[in-house]
């Protein structure tokens, strides 16, 4: 009786996995995926293993900040990389894309907590810069 609950509890697991990996192809095949779909498969994932309450701000800040260490020891003792990392190899770039995607994650995650729309705030901000950097004038060009 024990195994066979084992036994379909891990079949559940199996399927959740796979329907994940099915909704990430979808997602990825389909182009952009918007901050809102990110998020929302981000509160879903985390309802799912009753991690909510460990998502508190500062612990999602927290656990950024250790993500962004990650991502800086990839570059570390790189000196300047060009554009395009054409001195990395596939494998360097796929880590790379999985840190990234980690603090991204993060960072989506704690605007949820904190009740900030990261699409409006980070749209604003671009304006807020354009005015206080405007692009140098054309004349005379």
């Amino acid at each position: 009786m024990e195994g066979d609950k084992k036994a379909a509890a891990a079949a559940m697991a199996e399927e959740a996995v796979v329907e994940q990996k099915t909704k990430a192809a979808a997602a990825a095949a389909a182009g952009d995926v918007s901050l809102k779909e990110l998020s929302k498969r981000l509160n879903d994932f985390a309802k799912e293993r009753d991690w909510e309450q460990y998502h508190s701000p500062r612990n999602l800040l927290l656990a950024m900040i250790a993500e962004v260490g990650e991502l800086s020891e990839l570059f570390m003792w790189k000196g300047e990389v060009r554009k395009g990392l054409a001195d990395w190899d596939e494998a360097e770039k796929e880590h790379l894309g999985e840190e990234l995607s980690d603090v991204l994650l993060y960072l989506i995650r704690l605007s949820d907590m904190c009740g900030v729309d990261l699409g409006d705030a980070a749209t604003r901000k671009i304006v807020k810069n354009a005015v206080k950097y405007p692009a140098p004038s054309k004349e005379g060009a």
